[in-house]
């Protein structure tokens, strides 16, 4: 029975959307009773919550949005019973011309000739709906509804349409979930990494380069730190680095499809009276690179990495910080191999990500993509790969959902979906089996058998992008890094004008050592430096006054506010080095 009634819970991904669904005609019945003037669109549930959007001769104000949550509650009381009905194509497009709402109507004229057209009544309430939804109005809790955002939004995503205002909605059966909910939404802003990496000067978005990060001092020391890790990650697990032109020309990006294909999202240019391109990505490279010495089946598995800067043409309405920017560094990597070293190799590089993930402190779910419709190459090769993918991970005692017929046309894949700390998800790593480049490449091998073979190959990436990466990891981390990550592990803080010359040389002997430190010897109250030095995030604040100098000791501050003590430099040093050596999180 416990069973049946999780079917009508939110730990029913279907009951939930439902449940969102519904909400969101019941923000436009509110809309509609206060303002009828207002016209209406569409209002789907989305992955968080739902939204609506209505053409508006006023702008939706955080007074009215307040006041249209108070007539949702109203609704949500009358416990309206939602009842579906059809008409014919004729009738319902003169029902709502009747009901003055043109968006609808172009809706109606746009369905296929055999579409059935269903409707949602819940009161005085009608909308175009294919639906599903709750039963009664009376369903959804009204204290648990948030209206928590209005946005601009073109109708039907369409720059040159007319411009609409999009009103955000969320809501849970219990008023604890939504309070939960809203205190998870105000700590993501606090951890928004657009606002931190101002905060903390790593990296900066300017007018002269939308959508083309600039990293600051500090953002390149994480950057380089980060990127210094992933080098040793790959070189112990057997990868060699390569790196291939950032502009290739025409007939390479034909070869490979993508000119057919992507060019709408690539930079193109002309040298020398030749169509080039600026590459989107490092794959075309990579075969090249393979193609440029022959190769026995002695060499593979052949694993080759490449932290290749690739630009893209991403719409200005879709860049988002790092998150979505038009040039990143991908941490491609190639493995070419026979189809009998398949299932290791995608066991390797599962077991990279544990590693690199599990140094972030970042769980993870696996998504497996299977064959889509329009796939190239033979469905044997196909099961075998999708068989290949399944056993390796289960193996390795790992469990997957499968998203049916969503795997590229060349081959199936492995998605690894993020869980950051506040249980936010975020795909980075992709495992990518490819069957089709390696033909359209002609790369070889000679086997065993002294005859040429085609190899197959995996693309894979562990971290996605490194910009997108540092975003995920900035607001995992609130900004506040593991002390191997830091750009700066520790800030000399001065009590007293006599104490510069020891903070500097302590400075100078943690440098020495291979640290990262600052001093701060502003001549201001030492309670300001240690604030200002946690609000950088710090891991470690050393003050010094007389009697440091007097004792060669540094006293030692967590910007967690624990007070370590005093202490030697060399001892101080040590705990560090255990910390950072360890990549503990702390």
């Amino acid at each position: 029975m416990a069973e049946e009634n999780k079917e009508y819970t939110f730990e029913n991904p279907e009951y939930r959307k439902t449940y969102w669904h519904t909400c969101s005609h019941v923000l436009a019945q509110a809309v509609k009773r206060l303002y009828p003037e207002v016209k209406l669109a569409i209002g789907p549930a989305i992955e968080e919550g739902f939204y609506y959007d209505m053409d508006s001769p006023f702008p939706f104000t955080p007074e009215i949005l307040e006041k249209i949550e108070g007539e949702m509650r109203k609704i949500c009381k009358e416990k309206l019973k939602l009842e579906r009905f059809e008409l014919p194509r004729a009738e319902a497009l003169q029902f709502m011309e009747e009901k003055g709402e043109p968006y609808k109507v172009e809706l109606i004229n746009d369905l296929p000739a055999d579409a059935v057209i269903s409707f949602y009544r819940q009161g005085e309430f009608t909308d175009l709906c294919a639906g599903p939804h709750v039963d009664s109005t009376g369903r959804i809790k009204g204290n648990g509804i948030k209206l928590t955002a209005c946005n601009a939004a073109y109708w039907r995503g369409d720059s040159s349409r007319q411009t609409l205002q999009r009103i955000y909605g969320i809501a849970f059966p219990k008023k604890e979930e939504l309070d939960a909910y809203l205190a998870r939404i105000e700590e993501a802003k606090k951890r928004d990494h657009r606002k931190l990496g101002k905060e903390l000067g790593l990296f900066t978005l300017m007018d002269e380069g939308p959508g083309f990060p600039f990293f600051l001092p500090k953002g390149m020391v994480l950057r380089n730190t980060l990127i210094d890790y992933w080098r040793q990650v790959h070189k112990r697990y057997g990868y060699v680095e390569i790196s291939t032109p950032m502009i290739l020309n025409r007939k390479l990006w034909e070869r490979s499809g993508h000119w057919d294909h992507y060019k709408q999202n690539m930079y193109t240019t002309v040298i020398d009276e030749e169509d080039f391109a600026i590459k989107p990505m490092n794959c075309p490279g990579g075969m090249l690179v393979y193609k440029s010495e022959p190769h026995s089946y002695r060499d593979l598995p052949l694993r080759v990495g490449e932290l290749g800067l690739v630009h893209r043409h991403e719409l200005s309405g879709a860049l988002h910080g790092l998150f979505r920017v038009r040039c990143f560094t991908q941490d491609d990597a190639h493995i070419f191999m026979t189809w009998d070293q398949m299932k290791g190799e995608i066991k390797n590089v599962v077991k990279l990500f544990d590693e690199v993930y599990s140094v972030f402190g970042l769980s993870y779910e696996i998504e497996l993509s299977t064959m889509p419709e329009d796939h190239m190459g033979d469905e044997k090769d196909w099961n075998f790969a999708q068989e290949t993918l399944k056993e390796a991970i289960t193996e390795m005692g790992k469990t997957y959902v499968v998203n049916e017929g969503d795997g590229a046309f060349y081959g199936p894949k492995l998605d690894f979906h993020l869980a950051d700390s506040l249980g936010r998800t975020w795909q980075c790593g992709t495992i990518q089996l490819d069957m089709q480049l390696p033909e359209r490449f002609e790369l070889e091998y000679v086997g065993e058998d002294g005859a040429k073979h085609r190899p197959v190959m995996i693309h894979r990436v562990v971290l996605g992008s490194i910009e997108r990466f540092i975003g995920v990891i900035t607001e995992h981390f609130a900004g506040a890094f593991p002390a191997w990550l830091s750009p700066v592990q520790a800030k000399v803080l001065t009590v007293t004008g006599r104490a510069d010359d020891y903070a500097k040389e302590i400075a100078a002997a943690l440098d020495a050592r291979g640290f990262r430190p600052e001093v701060d010897d502003r001549n201001e109250k030492i309670g300001k430096k240690i604030r200002e030095a946690q609000l950088q995030k710090i891991p470690y604040m050393l003050v010094v006054g007389d009697r440091d100098i007097e004792n060669k000791t540094v006293s030692v501050r967590h910007r967690s506010g624990e007070d370590l003590g005093a202490m030697s430099l060399d001892a101080f040093a040590a705990l560090l080095k255990e910390e950072v050596d360890s990549r503990e999180i702390k």
